[in-house]
């Protein structure tokens, strides 16, 4: 029997439809939530990912604004449009899009963002609280994930995640997020990565399974728990198309519920960086 489709898609507009509700509160006050994206150098893939999060700036009712820097743009340029960015009262949450030209300093420009506009969750403050359990902004990707498993009624305390890659962006936040002790975790946790031996031993031991290496058929059907759920982060551009991590044909043959590429976890990252900005913007205005 194959597995159920967890749709990422109908998921997010449900959160997104819940943060238009926010963003109406918030206007009743005579505020606007406002997003701020800094692009530098031309990568096709970041121009169409920040389209995509300044259309749903627009659809909920948010400004935006788009901040585009040559690749030979230097670190101080930068530094200084996110100083502005700071300073600029119209824009609650700010993302400086990723890769930057080599030449720039990642944890440089992260470290630049204010705390309470950090809604990428990147800088070292929000990083710290989050891995507290104290974090009012979260990794987008990684609590995108936690809601599409709960809205799935898909039990997390007590279940075994294994999670394979171990990013900054996602699997790391991940796993330490899973761990804690809330509500919406107390799991037991494995983190798998590309130096891992013998992986399959540990996802075969998967309940839940998050596949975000980054990397076409990382996970192959022999490799599932029979019955087990399975989150494929990845995003492979192939000449077929946009691919996961995991092979879905073998997958779902086996698994219990997988999401599919595209449509299952990428519109949650872009749903929770809107509940992240409506997030900031509260906070700011009630002066936390």
């Amino acid at each position: 029997m194959s597995a159920r489709i967890i749709d990422g898609k109908a998921i997010a507009v449900e959160v997104r439809a819940e943060a238009a509700e926010r963003v109406k509160a918030l206007q009743a006050k005579g505020i606007k939530p406002g997003l701020a994206a800094i692009l530098v150098g031309d990568d096709p893939a970041s121009h169409i990912y920040v389209g995509s999060k300044q259309k749903a700036c627009a659809e909920l009712g948010m400004y935006s604004e788009r901040v585009e820097l040559p690749t030979d743009a230097s670190q101080t340029d930068v530094l200084a449009e996110i100083e502005r960015l700071n300073a600029d009262p119209k824009i609650s949450g700010m993302i400086v899009q990723l890769p930057v030209p080599d030449h720039i300093s990642e944890l440089a420009l992260q470290m630049a963002v204010a705390p309470e506009k950090d809604v990428d969750c990147l800088g070292p403050t929000n990083v710290g609280l989050m891995a507290r359990g104290k974090g009012l902004l979260l990794p987008a990707t990684p609590s995108g994930i936690v809601e599409l498993l709960l809205r799935s009624d898909i039990e997390i305390q007590g279940r075994h995640v294994v999670v394979v890659g171990r990013s900054g962006l996602v699997g790391m936040p991940l796993a330490i997020m899973l761990a804690q002790k809330n509500e919406r975790a107390n799991a037991t946790v494995t983190l798998c990565h590309t130096r891992t031996r013998d992986m399959g031993a540990y996802t075969r031991q998967a309940d839940i399974l998050v596949v975000a290496a980054g990397r076409l058929r990382t996970v192959t059907g022999d490799m599932v728990k029979p019955g087990a759920v399975v989150i494929d982060v990845g995003t492979n551009r192939t000449d077929e198309g946009l691919k996961g991590d995991v092979d879905f044909e073998e997958a779902k043959e086996v698994a219990g519920a997988i999401t599919p590429v595209p449509g299952g976890v990428g519109p949650m990252t872009v749903a929770m960086l809107m509940v992240n900005t409506v997030t900031a913007a509260e906070a700011q205005a009630a002066g936390r």
